[in-house]
């Protein structure tokens, strides 16, 4: 049944009200994709499993979201965007509970793979709801916010993530999303009663959704357990790339093809749109690869516990949070491809800082880089967002935000499996070649080995070998962030293929549609 279109854009009871409720939303489902991490050893422990196979808590998560993000659009247009967003957060509360409550590693997964999978269209919805019932005037500020809540959740989520773990009980991380949920689908269904939304019953694409639950599902597996496997060399690997190759392909010629596609590939005709969404992929993957490597390295070589560790991170999320309104509220009246070339110009900045880092730097200068870091990061979400959304029609807003969310969270899994790869890789080939200089024919090799020793050649040859891996890593390290340097510099050029105007349009409703 289609609803009679509007005279004029509908507004809520409570702009502030409805902003909370959906802002609630979205930080409780992305800091569920980071707040489980720290707690798999006491998952794994606890369940009775190997660490391992505790890492397939995360993966359950990522596949199926993964899987349902692009979805997005064909829901939108099933059941609408307010009553889609409701039962969402609902039915994420509700497998949140099951989580908590799960009794074996394989409930556990399952209650995580279903939590994945209703969180898919909670942040493309936010967007296109917050663009909707906002006035023009004001959207970059609905996306400015959104932006902040996107870079603080993912921080805050291993802290929490922590401290709850080392204070309470794990299940406790699943359980705080239960009243947060239940509180914020109540608070968006009263606010957006009476919001009118055309609903249609779109054949379902059974090929396309076949295809992508297959391909997207193989390759994020690829993607996650890649590194643990050994890649190419695991015939479990090698076989899952295979049936994501294929899945893709046939998905791809489908959805372009098909005249009704559960997933509306045709979205990237619009200039704005895919270079907006490759600007945004590009340097979301870099600034998740940072997120990833800097807390490892500060544990595994620097020697940090994982409190500390959330510490010398967190200073990212600080300017963020202090600069968004502004951003919000005075973004529009620059170019947006400035901003977002500013942004990529700091955080490539930041990166080529930290490839000059060294194993005894203090935590003072850790922080002050994040900190650093987190002025790019201001800076970057809000443009990115506002321009990639510009040239979209309003009935394709939910659509395109949920295709570039899924391409962004692509890029992560991609980023993450890539840079933990390269570092790995290339210690190894930096151990391999330190150690050639540990000779019985090098007095200066003597010398270490009967400093360290104590006398004992054994000692003396293992407390060498720790030494060489440490500095092997770190100059590892150090190479992956000259690396991410230069993917910034590049996207400041990415960029400015987007065209002015930049002022995303109202959501499905506002327009009468």
């Amino acid at each position: 049944m289609s609803a009679q279109p509007a005279a004029k854009p509908f507004a809520p009871p409570n702009l502030v009200l409805s902003t909370i409720g959906l802002s609630l939303a979205t930080f409780m489902q992305v800091l569920d994709t980071t707040i489980a991490n720290v707690s798999l050893p006491t998952i794994a422990g606890n369940l009775g499993v190997s660490s391992n196979q505790s890492t397939w808590v995360i993966t359950s998560f990522a596949v199926s979201n993964a899987i349902a993000l692009p979805l997005t659009g064909f829901l939108t247009r099933r059941f609408g965007e307010t009553k889609l967003f409701v039962w969402a957060t609902l039915l994420f509360s509700a497998a949140s509970f099951l989580c908590g409550i799960a009794q074996s590693m394989s409930m556990l997964i399952l209650f995580r793979a279903i939590q994945g999978a209703v969180a898919g269209p909670m942040y493309p919805i936010t967007q296109s709801l917050l663009i909707s019932i906002y006035p023009p005037a004001k959207r970059g500020m609905a996306l400015a916010l959104l932006a902040m809540v996107t870079v603080v959740a993912p921080i805050a989520g291993p802290i929490l993530g922590g401290y709850i773990t080392d204070n309470y009980s794990w299940p406790w991380i699943f359980f705080i999303n239960v009243p947060i949920g239940i509180f914020a689908s109540f608070v968006v269904a009263g606010q957006m009663k009476g919001r009118p939304e055309r609903t249609e019953k779109p054949k379902v694409d059974y090929v396309g959704l076949i295809t992508l639950i297959i391909g997207v599902g193989a390759l994020q597996v690829v993607l996650d357990k890649g590194n643990d496997e050994d890649w190419f060399n695991s015939p479990f690997i090698v076989i899952t790339a295979i049936v994501a190759a294929i899945g893709i392909a046939v998905f791809l010629i489908w959805e372009l093809t098909d005249k009704d596609p559960i997933v509306n590939l045709k979205l990237f005709r619009h200039r704005n749109f895919a270079a907006g969404t490759l600007a945004l992929v590009l340097a979301y993957a870099a600034f998740f690869a940072i997120g990833l490597l800097v807390p490892q390295w500060l544990q595994r070589n620097v020697g940090y516990t994982s409190t500390w560790a959330g510490f010398a991170s967190a200073p990212l999320g600080i300017l963020p949070v202090i600069l968004t309104p502004f951003v919000g509220r005075y973004a529009h009246k620059v170019d947006l491809r400035i901003l977002a070339a500013i942004a990529f110009i700091i955080m490539g900045g930041t990166c080529f800082l930290r490839s000059e880092f060294y194993l005894e730097i203090d935590f003072y200068h850790v922080a002050m880089v994040q900190l650093i870091q987190g002025l790019g990061v201001a800076l970057f979400f809000m443009p990115v967002l506002s321009i990639l959304l510009s040239d979209l029609k309003p009935n394709e807003i939910a659509a395109g935000s949920g295709l570039a969310t899924f391409l962004r969270t692509l890029g992560g899994s991609f980023a993450a499996s890539i840079t933990t790869f390269m570092w790995e890789h290339r210690a190894i080939v930096h151990h391999e070649q330190l150690a050639e200089n540990i000779t019985p024919f090098s007095q200066v090799s003597q010398q270490a080995l009967t400093q360290y020793g104590g006398g004992d050649p054994q000692t003396a040859a293992a407390v060498v070998n720790g030494i060489i891996t440490q500095q092997s890593f770190q100059i590892s390290f150090n190479e992956v962030f000259h690396a991410l340097g230069w993917v910034f510099a590049i996207l400041v050029f990415v960029v400015f293929l987007a065209k002015p105007p930049f002022t995303a349009k109202a959501g499905a409703a506002a327009s009468g549609h």
